[in-house]
């Protein structure tokens, strides 16, 4: 298997993995354009956008779209996030021209129509309100608020109902304008493609937009913070978050495989000794996530308002625990859970596509699996301790707790403890 990559004299960039043993492919158009390039008064317009490219364009009605790639035994479908919005499909090897083609009509050729734009803003505040009330979706937004305050890369993606009662027609194609130039967009495939082929089709397809340069997002500054919402839940949810590298930090690989070996697993420190040994949650679990400029370690767990306040000063003790005795033994099965999910999400065509992608945006190259592989074997247990160390005592750090929290250590009574 061999990636190829090929660059079009506007910009646009298409590139492919060809899967000999594949009779189907998977392939996409992702754009550099995500909930933090939006201005304030924006906030939603990438999400809102997203719905709104499978409502019809000039040559395809909502349900011809959906139509002729089902029709085909495929589906399509698309996600924004706060980076990148991605619009995808699966095919059959027969049918990638035809999917192709549709994805490109539907960012090429969009309508908006009035009609159709008032339907879909009130799927959205639907969508808002289902989100709202989700104790364990809410707070995330809450937590990377308080972590990003006053930024585009801290509010929520879905924007707030109000302002996406206010969108219209020229918002959408404002944002497109400034968004949706070739330079902002790959095309991604893998599995039964033809790369001149593909490109072939981008050329004929895209070949006539002129190169532009798209706006660059603000820097990211993590301040933290804390906030919380008392409620009558049967839960309550708590949300730590503290800052660490973005994916182009040297560190990165480091709060990897810390974040997996706290609270990655079953195995993992957090879940044995909260809830295995003091069963004092269902779902406990640590995740280092990371953007362009920043990154998050962020903790979570749900237990009841009673046991809130032991769960919390419990994980900042286990934080602490982790920055002095992280052993050989739990880094070595953090690794090889890193290694094995790269591994096996390569499997997938779809999983190929989406890392192609993302790893041309970050790096302007598809690196090789041994070279990922190899940054991730060259983190020592030195790097881990320092890295936990510096998580325990001085990352700056950000709390969302909802439901019955009125029991709860305040973010100063944690620092404390962190300092202790």
């Amino acid at each position: 298997m061999t990636v190829q990559l090929t660059t079009l004299s506007n910009g646009l960039r298409v590139v492919t993995e060809h899967m000999p043993s594949m009779e189907s492919a998977a392939l996409g158009l992702w754009i550099t354009a995500g909930g933090r390039h939006e201005r304030e008064e924006q906030n939603g317009i990438a999400h809102f956008l997203e719905h709104m490219a499978f409502k019809g364009t000039a040559k395809r009605s909502a349900l011809q779209i959906a139509e002729q790639i089902e029709d085909v035994g495929g589906y399509i479908n698309a996600y924004t996030s706060r980076e990148v919005t991605a619009y995808y499909a699966r095919v059959l090897k027969a049918d990638t021209e035809l999917a192709v083609d549709v994805l490109a009509d539907i960012l090429l050729n969009p309508v908006f129509d009035q009609k159709e734009i008032e339907t879909e803003r009130h799927v959205i505040l639907q969508e808002i309100g289902q989100a709202a009330d989700t104790p364990d979706d809410v707070i995330f937004d809450w937590l990377q608020e308080k972590a990003y305050p006053n930024q585009p890369i801290g509010r929520t993606i879905l924007g707030e109902a109000e302002r996406v009662n206010s969108f219209g027609r020229a918002d959408l194609e404002t944002f497109v304008d400034e968004h949706y130039g070739p330079s902002q967009m790959i095309l991604s495939a893998a599995g039964a493609v033809d790369h001149d082929a593909l490109v072939k089709q981008a050329e004929r397809l895209f070949g006539d937009r002129a190169p532009r340069d798209g706006l660059i997002a603000d820097t990211a500054t993590f301040h933290g913070g804390e906030t919380r919402k008392d409620k009558t839940l049967e839960q309550a949810h708590m949300a730590l978050a503290f800052e660490a590298p973005g994916y182009r930090d040297p560190m990165f690989y480091n709060a990897q495989i810390y974040a997996t070996a706290l609270g990655g697993g079953m195995s993992s420190r957090l879940f044995q000794e909260i809830r295995e040994k003091r069963g004092l949650c269902y779902t406990i679990f640590a995740q280092s996530g990371a953007y362009a400029d920043t990154g998050m370690t962020t903790i979570y767990a749900g237990t009841s308002g009673d046991e809130l306040s032991d769960l919390m000063t419990l994980t900042v003790d286990e934080m602490k625990r982790a920055a002095e005795d992280m052993s050989d033994a739990e880094i070595e099965r953090a690794r090889a859970q890193m290694k094995a999910g790269l591994l096996m999400g390569l499997e997938s065509p779809s999983s190929r596509a989406e890392r192609m992608a993302r790893m041309i945006q970050i790096w302007g190259k598809v690196p090789p699996i041994e070279e990922t592989v190899a940054r991730i074997d060259a983190v020592t247990r030195e790097g881990v301790l320092a890295f936990a160390e510096q998580q325990a005592a001085q990352a700056a750090l950000s709390l969302a707790l909802y439901g019955p929290v009125s029991g709860a250590p305040t973010l100063e009574a944690l620092q404390a403890r962190r300092a202790a």
